[in-house]
């Protein structure tokens, strides 16, 4: 796997953000493709155009040994993947662009709330305040909606929910599986702690995850999109979403990744939200209620706040450090 200048790895995920987030405006173009169908299509497209990637990539010899030796954990972090893969599709089409890109950017907060409570990892003051601050966001955000008693919307947003869920629990479950093995009592351990004998390095692998998630995606929602309606033009539009909105950006994210902190590309991965509404207003016409803008910008903000001192006293150590 390549490894990439602190430069190009930054302009690396921003592009990755930037195809990301076009999956909105891009399935308000659809014409006959509805809910389970543009699900269907847009994950079937996106595990055979990973699968050739990968096979191209790492070879298939390594892809078949990943598979076979990745164990139960990388069946459940392929599971998060398919739920965050069917229900962020189904929450576009149940309500807007903002809504849906607003909600997934709670991620980042329920991971360290079930980071909390399943592996016992301290949470700093500002992360508290933030998750605060977040749960106002969207408070403030849909308060509107369930006022005026939209179900649409309402439903939108509880499947909405989902995708970050499974986000946090796929992320939970990686950092269980990547902590070292605790020595015996009275055996203090020289050097590296050992690895768990549980966890295969397979188990580790995000991209066959990615590929198996996409794969039980289309799997599960096939019997409930059918009779399939697509057109040749909807067809169209869910192959660029499969190969160029997913498949492509999430091999682009691995790579950046290897050259980027954790606060830097979490920050980084923010661009799709204000991508993806500029998009969705801009190509479908999508305008965001205020309410939505207020409440976005106040989710924005806090996990801005909770992640900027991270990358800041990273800085500062490694200028201290040259």
């Amino acid at each position: 796997m390549p490894t990439l200048t602190h430069r190009k790895a930054v302009l690396t995920m921003i592009c990755a953000a930037l195809l990301w987030s076009m999956a909105g405006v891009v399935t308000r173009q659809l014409e006959s493709a509805r809910s389970f169908e543009v699900t269907f299509w847009r994950s079937a497209f996106n595990a055979l155009v990973l699968t050739v990637l990968l096979v191209a990539w790492r070879g298939p010899h390594a892809l078949r040994h990943s598979l076979r030796t990745g164990g139960r954990a990388l069946w459940m972090s392929a599971l998060c993947w398919c739920v965050m893969y069917t229900a962020f599709m189904v929450a576009l089409t149940l309500t807007t662009v903002a809504n849906v890109l607003v909600t997934m950017a709670l991620a980042p907060l329920f991971t360290a709330l079930l980071a909390r409570v399943l592996l016992g990892h301290r949470l700093a003051g500002r992360t508290w305040l933030a998750i605060a601050a977040a749960g106002l966001g969207i408070a403030w955000m849909y308060g509107a909606q369930f006022s005026a008693g939209d179900a649409r919307h309402v439903l939108g947003t509880v499947v909405a929910l989902a995708v970050p869920l499974a986000a946090a629990s796929n992320w939970t479950l990686l950092q269980h599986l990547n902590r070292p093995a605790e020595p015996a009592a009275g055996r203090p351990t020289a050097g590296p702690a050992a690895p768990r004998a549980d966890k295969p390095d397979a188990t580790a692998d995000m991209l066959c995850a990615v590929l198996l998630g996409a794969v039980l995606s289309a799997g599960i929602t096939l019997p409930l999109a059918w009779p399939l309606a697509a057109s040749a033009g909807d067809l169209a539009w869910l192959g660029l979403l499969g190969a160029a909105q997913l498949a492509v950006p999430c091999l682009m994210a691995v790579v950046a990744a290897r050259s980027l902190s954790a606060p830097e590309a979490s920050l980084l991965s923010l661009l799709e939200v204000l991508f993806g509404v500029a998009w969705a207003w801009l190509g479908a016409g999508e305008e965001p209620s205020t309410s939505v803008l207020a409440g976005g910008a106040l989710v924005l903000a806090a996990l801005v706040g909770n992640e900027l001192p991270n990358l800041l006293r990273r800085r500062a150590g490694a200028v201290a450090q040259a």
